[in-house]
């Protein structure tokens, strides 16, 4: 039994930048941070005692026979990277997937998903991976072999873990710079900070899609919002250098403004009514997170207002959280 423990992301500044599309031709700069909120994948050697071979458990079961049957695309395309290994002439695997948080929230978890299940198959198989190979192995998969239209900083960011900026070149590489270490300044900003569900995007409006809306075709009025976001991306990195974090607010209510502009599909009705709702209660400022449509909105909210804030929202889903550091690992090998 093995078993991977991946950070799901908060993304602050930057978001849109780190799409190959952008980056290749202008470069791209992030902020974000994982958090103590993780997506645990297990696998083990499957009892040769059923009338399948592999079993799968995810938000559906599968059953079957050989890899080629499996019907979840980023398992089927990286246990057949290993389907010569001698251990699938005699056996099958059992993988279990189990998340603190729904899939399609805007929290980075379909990456997490990938980066932690490379992390798990490759331990399992015994083939050491750096937190480097994790993250561009992670990438390839979904932009090169899956053919999805994401951008490049949830599968660096949950592979690395921490609180970091994160550069993008036009030749294609990428620099990860570690922004907030020391353990206060982390307290500090996390005891001003709130996520609050605004629930799950539709099946059909998934966040390639959302995201196909404003990244292929990049009109000038796109490419100026993403020029202003990744500015945004560079105050920002001021702001928590200096520790000037009663800033971080306003800036990301102005970033915000700014991506509702990308795309009619990256807010709704349901989300500005929370959003506009936080501002009154209380918030400096905030934004969805992940592509749109639906999921959790972070908000700033100073200190001396966090319990009207609360109030305001007690019959919504809060979150409270903490930031983590250490990216995916493997917390269970035997």
């Amino acid at each position: 039994m093995i078993i991977s423990k991946t950070p799901y992301r908060i993304s602050f500044f930057g978001g849109g930048s780190d799409y190959p599309e952008w980056y290749l031709k202008n470069g791209g700069s992030v902020i974000s941070s994982t958090i103590n909120k993780f997506i645990y994948i297990s696998c083990r050697e499957l009892p040769p005692y059923f009338k399948y071979k592999h079993r799968f458990v995810y938000s559906e079961i599968e059953m079957v026979k050989n890899l080629n049957e499996i019907k979840h695309a980023v398992i089927r395309s990286v246990l057949n990277k290993f389907k010569n290994e001698v251990f699938f002439k005699k056996a099958g695997l059992e993988i279990h997937y189990d998340g603190d948080f729904p899939s399609r929230t805007g929290i980075g978890s379909s990456s997490a998903f990938t980066v932690g299940f490379l992390n798990l198959i490759n331990n399992f198989f015994k083939k050491k991976i750096s937190k480097r190979k994790l993250a561009d192995e992670s990438i390839h998969l979904e932009q090169n072999v899956l053919k999805e239209t994401v951008g490049s900083q949830d599968q660096i960011s949950t592979s690395y873990g921490g609180f970091n900026e994160i550069n993008f070149f036009k030749n294609g590489n990428y620099e990860v710079i570690p922004l907030i270490t020391n353990k206060n300044d982390l307290i500090n900003l996390e005891n001003q900070m709130i996520l609050v569900f605004s629930g799950v995007r539709n099946r059909n409006k998934t966040a390639n899609n959302i995201a196909s809306s404003y990244v292929s075709t990049l009109t000038n009025d796109n490419k100026k919002h993403i020029c202003e976001i990744i500015e945004h991306a560079n105050i920002g990195k001021k702001i928590l250098k200096n520790k000037n974090f009663e800033d971080i607010g306003p800036l990301l209510n102005e970033t915000w403004k700014i991506k509702k502009k990308l795309s009619s599909f990256v807010s709704n009705t349901q989300v500005d009514e929370i959003y506009n709702l936080g501002i009154k209660n209380g918030s400096t400022g905030g934004k969805l997170l992940g592509a749109g449509g639906a999921g959790f909105i972070l908000f700033f909210v100073p200190k001396i207002n966090r319990i009207r804030f609360l109030r305001a929202f007690k019959n919504l889903t809060t979150i409270n959280f903490k930031f983590e550091n250490e990216g995916s690992k493997i917390i269970f090998n035997e």
